[in-house]
């Protein structure tokens, strides 16, 4: 068992492991037979949750090197989940290959499926996972070489949990025998509340010079199905200004602490000799909302909520830019396997990457579908985008291109009829595709107002009535 090394923190060092990263050779080297495969997996990560993705004030300057040698996917998701713990699902999707309604537990079928580690080490890959407890698939787990599992639930482990997971990470790169090219997975449980950091990283953000997010409402329309649902208990009804700013600087400073650690694991694969046979990958398992909509957590599917995940790619091979490609997490499965030079199990329905990762190719799917519990599907293509939220019959339309927040819904004026209409058929296309049986009208729609509790119980008014009273 690797032995957790603790290291002294300082805000300096993050300053020069990044100057490491601009002296290093090209990451865009002529790629070896099987490169090396490092996966940083972040908990609730936001697709915009880099400086380099788009968010100035985030202090991440080792991922931001990444983001500027590499590719990134712009339009990446999780295709969603069926319980508030959309991690779970993501992590499975993810580690299978499977689609949200075919992945363990949610299929007849007897066969079962290839876990992603299992692939690479029959391709000769040495595989380590370093993660949290609960949440992650478990015989997709079980399947690494070496599996370390870390509780970080409490305050005082999670302040230090990015620093013990990058120490165990940095201690495996140094005992391992280098002849064979290793998949490492990265997962550490931040930013995922409570969202604490040491010091010197809470203190680069003031609360009071955070703005609110474009989409900023202090609460949401109407009830979307699962108002009440843990994460959106972490904040007052209605939303204010004060403690919206407060969150999100904490996310902040959690973020820059992951920065921070992975800068070090970065320098040591530098010291290694190993950075330029590295691709190196950082996603997300779900967004999160910190305030847009009046929402605060990942139990919806607007693009900045719960579903849409940065992705960024970057090592031997990989050409740099941006791709607007449609995209899920679990099309990763297929694109390792095809980077390790693998073939890929029957099992996997993911479409490999790596056409537009090596410039080959431009686009997998014309369209993208997500889905959440009974209560919220959606469905969007390049430009438009509809959300269906048939429990209590509402229906949103976004053009994307004019209105990157969603803040102005179409759906309900009549030149865009047309559209609503066509939306609606490819969402219904796209369900069927992936055995989605959820109604989209139902016979009795529950009232959409909502009212928030006054009590910490369980709020059972935000649910609308289940599937099992719905009209197919």
């Amino acid at each position: 068992m690797l032995k957790s090394r603790k290291l002294s923190l300082g805000v300096a060092p993050v300053v020069c492991l990044a100057a490491s990263w601009l002296a290093a050779p090209s990451l865009l080297a002529a790629a070896p037979p099987r490169p090396n495969i490092l996966h940083i997996h972040a908990d609730d990560h936001r697709a915009d949750g880099l400086g380099a993705l788009g968010n100035p004030l985030l202090k991440t300057p080792h991922l931001d090197e990444i983001v500027r040698r590499g590719m990134v996917f712009t339009h990446c998701y999780t295709q969603g989940s069926m319980i508030g713990a959309v991690c779970l699902p993501s992590r499975t999707m993810m580690l299978t290959g499977r689609t949200l309604f075919r992945i363990p537990g949610k299929t007849a079928a007897s066969e079962t499926p290839t876990p992603l580690p299992s692939a690479l080490k029959a391709a000769g890959y040495e595989t380590f996972h370093a993660g949290k407890s609960g949440n992650e698939y478990r015989a997709g787990i079980e399947a690494f070489d070496h599996n370390l599992i870390f509780d970080d639930r409490t305050v005082e482990l999670r302040s230090t949990s990015s620093q013990r997971h990058a120490d165990a990470a940095i201690e495996f790169l140094k005992q391992r025998d280098a002849k064979s090219p290793f998949y490492m997975y990265l997962a550490p449980p931040v930013p995922h509340d409570p969202r604490v950091a040491p010091e010197e990283f809470m203190r680069l953000y003031d609360p009071e010079k955070v703005p609110l997010p474009a989409a900023f409402l202090p609460m949401h329309p109407w009830n979307n199905g699962d108002m009440a649902v843990r994460d959106e208990r972490l904040a007052p009804w209605p939303r204010t200004p004060e403690d919206t700013r407060r969150q999100i600087a904490e996310y902040y400073a959690c973020i820059s602490c992951l920065d921070h650690h992975a800068g070090r694991i970065f320098a040591t694969l530098k010291e290694l000799g190993q950075l330029d046979h590295t691709i190196i990958v950082f996603t997300g398992d779900n967004g999160l909302s910190l305030g847009e909509h009046g929402l605060f957590g990942k139990q919806n599917l607007y693009e900045f909520g719960g579903m849409h995940v940065p992705l960024v790619v970057a090592g031997p091979g990989v050409r740099p830019g941006r791709s607007d490609a449609l995209v899920y997490l679990l099309d990763l499965f297929p694109t390792f396997c095809e980077l390790a030079g693998t073939g890929v199990p029957e099992s996997v329905e993911g479409r490999s990457l790596a056409s537009i990762l090596t410039g080959r190719g431009d686009q997998v799917r014309d369209a993208l579908y997500t889905a959440y519990q009974d209560n919220q599907r959606a469905v969007r293509d390049q430009r438009w985008k509809l959300i269906r939220y048939p429990l209590v019959d509402k229906t949103q339309l976004f053009d994307l291109q004019a209105d990157p927040h969603e803040l102005n819904n179409l759906a309900d004026q009549s030149e865009h009829a047309a559209k609503v209409a066509e939306m609606m058929a490819l969402l219904a296309r796209e369900q069927q595709r992936y055995d989605d049986l959820a109604p989209l009208k139902v016979e009795h729609p529950e009232p959409a107002a909502w009212t928030p509790p006054t009590d910490r119980q369980k709020d059972k008014t935000a649910k609308p009535r289940s599937r099992k009273k719905a009209k197919a």
